[in-house]
Formats: structure tokens, C-alpha cells, sequence
């Protein structure tokens, strides 16, 4: 490995941290000694690399710090794309968007060799039956998320009832035919999975949910017995 290399790799581990990481930790990671490990954090700091910490306490690379062009591997290219594809011929508009918007950026920095892997990918994604998401935006579900924000519906269940009700939206799941909403409903006091084609009506209420969204996905996961995603 020559020693940009080492410095990619490095970056690419403490960007899988969100909290400081010890040198040993890092220097076991890479295979290298401590004093390598100090030398190498002192040369990223150097060229601009957003690292905080220092030795005995610890080391995070700053949210928001972008990479340098990467020299991904023809597997990581792969994955990459049956991504972007995936998620242009199953997310909802916005998200079509941003994935064709994402993959011509990466196209964009790749070198020429790599760049013929991002256009000549042999995996596809197989067509997926159309999703009605009724009169939602899911566009507005996506940002209540992200927001943390009350939404208040109209839901109709499978037995054609209607009720109205505020629920604090902590996920959206995306189906090859439909989306779920999975929320904590404040008429039912606990977690419910909302059908968006089933929803009469939709409204932000700006208002904060009085829980942060992480924890109420983790009191989630618990109850349904699902393990978190590897990233």
C-alpha cells in the first residue's frame, strides 16, 4: 500500500466513526504502528483534513468534510450503481432526481478507467411494479423526518374506516408496490405503519416531536425485533 493510499484508507475509517476513535484503534485498522498513525493525522491535518482529537484522547474526522476524489474499486463502483439505479426506478420523484443528480457527480471527479466501470455496469435493477402514493408528497413526508416534525393525517385502513390523527414520522419505507410511513401515533399511544396510499390528507404541523427521532427509532427496532443497518 503506498502511503496516499494509506491516507485514503485512513480518512475512509474515521469517516465510519461518529465518535473519536483511539490511535490504536486506527493504527490496528490500518496495520500500522502508532507513531505512523500520529505522523499520517499530522500530514491530513496538514492538507486541510477537518480532524479533531489528539493522542490519548482520540480522533473524528468533522461532519461534513468532503473527500477527495476517490479511486473506488470496480466492486464499490457496482454497488454504487445498482444503488442510484434502484432508488431512480423505485424512490418518489425528488429522490429519482437526486439519485441521477448523485451518480453524474461521482461520474464527474472519477478518473477515465473508472469512469467507464460507472457507465458500463453489468448489474441491473428488474422492474418493480408501479407505486400509487395517492394524493401524498412524499417529498413532504421525507422533510417532516428529517425535521422531526408533527404531521397530522387523514388515514383510511384496510376496512374503508377514516380517522384523523397526529403522528410523529420517524421512517419511510420504500416497497417494490408501496411506501410506510412508520410513525409514533399519538391516538393509538404507541407505533404505527401508515400505507401512503392510504392517507386522506396530510398536513406539517411545524411543530417539534417532545422526542428526538433517533431515539424513538431505537425504542422502534427494540419492539420489532430488527437489528440496526451495518451503516
Amino acid at each position: 500500500m503506498t502511503r496516499s493510499e494509506r491516507l485514503l484508507q485512513l480518512l475512509q475509517v474515521l469517516r465510519q466513526h461518529r465518535r473519536p476513535v483511539s490511535g490504536r484503534v486506527l493504527a490496528e485498522t490500518l496495520g500500522i504502528s502508532l507513531r505512523t498513525l500520529y505522523r499520517d493525522i499530522a500530514s491530513l491535518q496538514a492538507q486541510g483534513a477537518d480532524i479533531e482529537g489528539e493522542a490519548g484522547i482520540g480522533y473524528m474526522l468533522r461532519p461534513g468534510y468532503m473527500l477527495p476524489p476517490l479511486m473506488f474499486s470496480p466492486e464499490e463502483i457496482e454497488a454504487l450503481v445498482l444503488g442510484f439505479r434502484w432508488v431512480a426506478s423505485r424512490g418518489d420523484g425528488g429522490l429519482n432526481d437526486a439519485a441521477h443528480n448523485a451518480l453524474a457527480k461521482i461520474e464527474a471527479v472519477l478518473p477515465a478507467d473508472l469512469r467507464q466501470h460507472l457507465s458500463t455496469s453489468g448489474l441491473l435493477v428488474g422492474p418493480g411494479g408501479k407505486t400509487d402514493d395517492g394524493i401524498v408528497d412524499v417529498a413532504q413526508v421525507r422533510q417532516a423526518i428529517r425535521a422531526e416534525h408533527k404531521l397530522r393525517i387523514g388515514y383510511r385502513d384496510a376496512d374503508g374506516s377514516s380517522t384523523e390523527r397526529d403522528i410523529w414520522p420517524i421512517a419511510l419505507g420504500y416497497f417494490d408496490n408501496q411506501r410506510i410511513i412508520v410513525a409514533w401515533c399519538e391516538m393509538r399511544d404507541g407505533f404505527r405503519h401508515f400505507r401512503t396510499d392510504r392517507l386522506t390528507a396530510l398536513e406539517n404541523l411545524a411543530v417539534r416531536y417532545p422526542k428526538r427521532r433517533l431515539q424513538l427509532v431505537r425504542e422502534w427496532r427494540q419492539l420489532q425485533g430488527i437489528s440496526p443497518p451495518p451503516f
